[in-house]
Order: structure tokens, then sequence, then C-alpha cells
């Protein structure tokens, strides 16, 4: 398949605005009505006074102009853990396949149509956010297994299409949680699936990395640790060495993923991982919460320094964790350690914003100390911090030679309030719908909130009959098969018409 990015504009584009974060000496810094200058997709200046001649000059007036964030657990999903917000356990809840699903035969419960939509409609959601790089997770509950290369051909199409720069690649396994009529957690395993999954999966990065003019670049993705046997593991972790791509895996997330592990192998995640010779300087881990020594895990051990002495980066993602009552322990400490951490939304809302906005929340409460964190380091690990994690230094800063991913942020939004200082104004009262025009690697993918060829209000209305579609069939795949009435509460008792009319 030929994948072939919009042409960018001709000649050089200079931008300005009350507040530009450029990037020096290793580090980020504001300029007071700075001016950006890009051409052929790549940053040529950053600064004040721009000395050489250009073809178009923007003035955005008030507001920020930055660098794309980095989402590297991106949503490209109509989110199904909103279901689980009110609604525990999930083994209760549809969140773990019941033994009698797995011998019924699990079925994919959307068409390759419908999964084309949710890509594309998640893509362009993830773009009004500011973000510019996306490695997109999608749930795996609905599924007859692993994702395949065909959805994300169709993937490929959407990002390049909508132009955002994606690392893509099909989630697999070889196992899945299954809860047993007693109501025990357990693994089923099926290897030769999980394998011939993982095939597949190298086919497809063979065949994508680099296209569309490097806008899109591929990853390995096995889903879970506690879904991945050892060969599974150690085969990912030989073939992201061959090909010199990310690799992602879902650990230290739950403690029924650190028990099952635990029990299996008598070694934490991360100590299983490390015995495997999987940790590298590619891997992201989302989410690190679940760790030795931390208020989560009484086990004494090394699991944060195993990661660590790595060089593999933690994948925060303080939304979905802060919604179920977990978080790392904490931020601050995090970085102290010398640990390498990135962000990611991985929930509905694919607001980065309100992530590093909960982040800091969190970090300040778990220390106990509003000293523990500050704005700017959650802004840098939503930038510096994803783009590092990829090992690309052309990513997430604005400086001469840097891709051309740029955003800006309205700072004349009424409920913004008192703009202090851009950055600490966006992470005390900002949202990722305050995003105006972003550009990616030198195109205007959106502009004035306005993404060409996106009908909004029409992808709205057909992402709520999708999703309550499969909402009609979670009682197929949930312990016990209760009534989806029974499934999913409601915040208070609900009367309906009786009347047809």
């Amino acid at each position: 398949m030929t994948l072939q990015a919009a042409k960018r504009p001709q000649g050089r584009i200079l931008l300005t605005a009350r507040w530009l974060v450029g990037h020096a000496q290793g580090r980020h810094l504001l300029y007071e009505n700075g001016e950006i200058v890009f051409e052929d997709g790549e940053v040529i200046f950053s600064g004040h006074r721009f000395p050489g001649e250009v073809a178009r000059r923007i003035d955005y007036g008030n507001a920020l102009i930055g660098p794309g964030f980095v989402d590297l657990d991106a949503l490209s999903d109509l989110d199904t853990t909103i279901l689980a917000y009110d609604n525990q356990p999930a083994w209760k809840k549809g969140r773990v396949w019941p033994r009698s699903y797995l011998e019924a035969g699990p079925y994919e419960m959307y068409s390759r149509e419908e999964l084309a939509f949710q890509k594309k409609h998640a893509f362009a959601t993830l773009i009004r956010n500011g973000i510019t790089t996306a490695l997109p997770i999608a749930s795996l509950f609905y599924r007859a297994w692993g994702e395949t290369p065909e959805e994300f051909e169709d993937a490929a199409e959407a990002a390049v299409a909508l132009g955002l720069r994606a690392y893509l690649g099909p989630g697999y396994r070889t196992g899945n949680q299954l809860v047993e009529p007693d109501g025990r957690i357990v693994t089923h395993y099926d290897e030769e699936r999980g394998l011939a999954e993982l095939d597949a999966a190298i086919d497809f990065c063979r065949a994508h990395e680099g296209a569309a003019g490097g806008l899109i670049r591929t990853m390995l993705a096995p889903d879970r640790i506690e879904t991945s046997t050892a060969e599974l593991l150690r085969r990912t972790a030989a073939a992201g060495r061959e090909l010199d791509v990310p690799v992602r895996l879902h650990c230290c997330q739950s403690k029924i993923e650190y028990d099952l592990v635990l029990a299996q192998h008598g070694m934490s995640p991360p100590e299983w991982l490390e015995s495997l010779g999987f940790l590298n300087e590619r891997c992201l881990l989302p989410h690190g919460t679940f760790v030795s020594g931390s208020r989560h895990v009484a086990r004494p051990g090394r699991d944060l320094e195993i990661i660590g002495d790595a060089g593999a980066a933690i994948v925060h993602c303080p939304l979905v964790s802060g919604r179920h009552g977990n978080t790392i322990d904490h931020f601050g400490r995090y970085r102290e350690m010398g640990l390498r951490i990135g962000m990611g939304t991985d929930t509905s809302p694919p607001d980065m914003i309100m992530n590093l906005q909960v982040g800091m929340i969190l970090a300040r409460t778990m220390a106990g100390s509003a000293g523990a964190v500050r704005s700017e380091d959650y802004y840098d690990a939503a930038t510096i911090g994803g783009a590092d994690a990829l090992r690309r230094p052309d990513l997430g800063r604005l400086q001469p030679g840097s891709r051309a991913d740029i955003t800006v942020f309205d700072l004349d939004r009424p409920h913004l309030g008192q703009i202090i200082d851009p950055i600490q104004t966006m992470l005390l009262s900002g949202h990722g719908r305050d995003f105006a025009s972003v550009i990616i690697d030198g195109r205007f993918v959106m502009e004035d909130r306005m993404i060409a060829g996106i009908d909004e209000a029409t992808d709205k209305r057909r992402a709520q009959a999708q999703f309550e579609g499969l909402m009609a069939r979670y009682p197929q795949r949930t312990h016990g098969h209760p009534p989806a009435s029974e499934i999913f509460s409601t915040s208070y008792p609900v009367e309906r018409r009786e009347d047809a009319a």
C-alpha cells in the first residue's frame, strides 16, 4: 500500500504569538512575543526577529505556541474503560472474559468498517487535543483475540489523511485472563495463535516503517505482561532490536497482574522481564503504578531500579489510574531516581492537559507537598519525555532542525481566568479543547478548531450508536451473563416514558 501525505505549504511560514515555547541548551524556554519559522516540515528558527524573508506570516495574538504533545498510550478506541467508572469489580462487569464466553467462541464485536471509523474518529480527537504524535491503544476485551494487520492498514490511511504522526502496530497476545465460575481469575493461553500474531505484526512493521514520508512509523505492541508467555516476550524483544522500533508492554498496572506474574514465575513483573532480556531503551511500559515498595505492593524489591537501569520508559497515564484509585508514588520521586517518564492518555477523554492536571494533583497528594512537582515537569514529560522515549530528538521541542509539530493554545478563552504564566495557566484551568490550531510536519491539520473532511457532530452520533451496540453485547462476555441493566448502574433511578409517541 502506498501512503501519500498531503502537500505542505510552499515557502517559509512565520508564526508569532504572545508566548512561544522555544528550546535551547536542552530545555524549554519562553519567548515573550516570540517567532517561529518553518519550511518543508522543519523548524528553521525560534526566538525573536527572524532576519530572513518569509512567504507567509500568521499572528495568533494572545496565544501560546508550543510543541505538539507526544502520546505514548493514545486512546484510539470508543473507550470501554469509562463503563467501569462506577461499575466494579471489573471481573463482574465484563472487563474479564468468563470461561463460558471463551468456550462459546469469542468473536469480533465490531466489523472492519466500524474499527476503521473508530480509529479515524479517535485520531481526529487526538489532534483536537494538541496531540501530534500518537501510539494508539485500544481494548482487546471485545476482540476475538488480538488486533489485525488489516485494521492497521486502515489506521495508517486514517492517520495520513488527517495528517497525524503515528507509530502503528497491531496488538497481540498469547494469553487472556478468564474468570472461572467460582470467581477465580486465571489465564488461558494459546501460544501458537499469539506467536502467529507476532509474526504478522513484524511483517506490518517491515511493510510500513517510514511510510508517507516518515509520518507513519511502527511499533511492536504485546498487549499486557500477564497475557504474554516467555517465548512471546523473548521473540518480541529480539524483533524490536532487529527492526529498531519501540516496544510497548502494559506492565505493573494492577494488583491482579502483579499477583498473577508473581504466582506463575516467582518473580515480580520487572524481575521477570529482566530475566528474559526483554528490557532496553526501546521499551515503553504503561503504567508503572504497582511496583515493589509502593503503597500498592508490600513486597520489597528493585522493580523501579530494574526499569531505570535498563533505560526503559514508564508511560504515565494519571487520569485512568486515578479513576481506579491508583497512581504512581510519586512523579517527583520517579524523576529523582532518574527514571524516563513519558505521558499517555489511555482513556476518554484523550485530553493530555487534563492528564497533566490530574497527575500534578496526585503527585502532590502522594508526596504530601505542593513543592513535589511543578507545571513544567509535567509539560516536559508530555513533550520532551515522550520524544526521548521514542529516541526522537526532532520531536517534542521547537528548535532549528526539529519537525514542525506545533500547537496554538488560545489564552483568550474566558474560563482560563487571569494569565499568570502560560504553562502554569494551562495546567491550572486549561482544556485540550483550548487548542485552536495544530500543525504536524509543517501541514496545517487543524485551523480554528476545524479539521478538513471531518464532520464532528455526525461522527459523534455515529460513535454513540456504535458504542451502544457494543454495550448491548456486554452480557455475552460478562460473568454469569446478567442483563445489561445489572452490569451498568445509573447514578439515580431512571423513569422512562411508557408511550411510544
